[in-house]
């Protein structure tokens, strides 16, 4: 680890590789540990709510030969798309079959187009899975055994989306909460921004104030942090579930926003960090580090409070 004083202001820390390898080994660590640890009861929820959506799927299209007479009801209703999404093979996420019908899929657009409801039946028709619906291509009545099997896979494809998406909220909202908690425990205020955008340094937190979830420049920052010497720092939440999901979490997102940053304010207003739980790559991480993003561990937040104290200093005006 580095750090020093570089006219009169408090240089970033850079960790060594092996550094940063032994703080990925104990992240991993504990990612294993909490990975084990979570409960069944929260996929069983999931899979029983989807199991009911696609038991009255099934039923109230007549095992989906009535499709298009109840397109209208099935695509106002978001659990009931969700599970008409998830029969297509692979899955249709929402967002794709936005661009596939060419529609918001909002209320407003269902009434406005009432051709919207057909397109969207038609579009997963055409990609419906066959191993799971082999009946609709064959032109047939379902087996009881069928249609059990039908509901029952897609249910638990539905209950697995939805879980993974709640550990990942669920594990930036706790890492979230936990920077906010260090902060205030350090003596910072939280404060509001106006509008919740700072476009200038002169609007952001004061020294020893702290706000969450703003416009810092034009990219979004979870916190941003007034430093004891006037600098400022924009702190990004990570949580990674994977080495590959890693990239995206750490190097296109996290890390380009640093570059951005500083391209945007100047290398001596801001110190872009990243704290990150979960799995990475050493390789990911290093290449962070060099493009300007300081790195901070969940598991041990004391690294980032000790160095936001060194900040203070003789040129400190409050």
């Amino acid at each position: 680890m580095s750090s020093s004083r570089r006219s009169g202001l408090l240089t970033r820390i850079l960790w060594t590789p092996e550094q940063l390898e032994s703080d990925r080994q104990e992240a991993i660590s504990i990612f294993r540990v909490e990975r084990m640890q979570e409960p069944l009861e929260e996929y069983l929820d999931h899979f029983d709510d989807a199991q009911d959506i696609m038991d009255e799927l099934i039923e109230s299209t007549v095992d989906l030969a009535d499709l298009e007479a109840q397109a209208p009801s099935i695509v106002s209703n978001r659990a009931m798309l969700e599970g008409l999404r998830s029969m297509a093979g692979p899955p249709i996420s929402a967002d794709d079959l936005k661009i596939l019908v060419d529609s918001t899929l909002s209320a407003q657009a269902i009434r406005e187009d009432p051709d919207l409801p057909l397109r969207v039946t038609a579009t997963i028709r055409a990609g419906l899975d066959r191993r799971r619906f082999p009946w609709v291509s064959e032109q047939r009545e379902p087996s009881s055994e069928e249609r059990i099997v039908a509901v029952i896979a897609t249910a638990a494809m539905i209950a697995a989306r939805r879980t993974q998406t709640s550990r990942r909220n669920e594990g930036k909202e706790r890492q979230e909460a936990l920077v906010r908690q260090t902060l205030l425990d350090g003596g910072f205020t939280e404060v509001t921004i106006p509008s919740s955008v700072i476009s200038t340094v002169s609007e952001a937190p004061r020294p020893g104030q702290f706000c969450r979830e703003v416009i810092f420049g034009d990219r979004k920052a979870d916190i941003v942090v007034g430093l004891w010497d006037h600098r400022h720092m924009p702190i990004e939440c990570k949580v990674s579930n994977s080495a590959t999901n890693s990239i995206k979490r750490l190097n296109n997102d996290a890390a380009v926003k640093a570059v951005h940053w500083i391209l945007a304010f100047g290398e001596r207003q801001v110190v872009p960090v990243a704290t990150l739980s979960g799995v990475y790559r050493l390789l990911n991480l290093k290449q962070a580090q060099e493009q300007g993003l300081t790195i901070y561990w969940a598991h041990r937040l004391s690294d980032l409070t000790e160095w936001i104290d060194a900040t203070k200093g003789p040129w400190r005006r409050i």
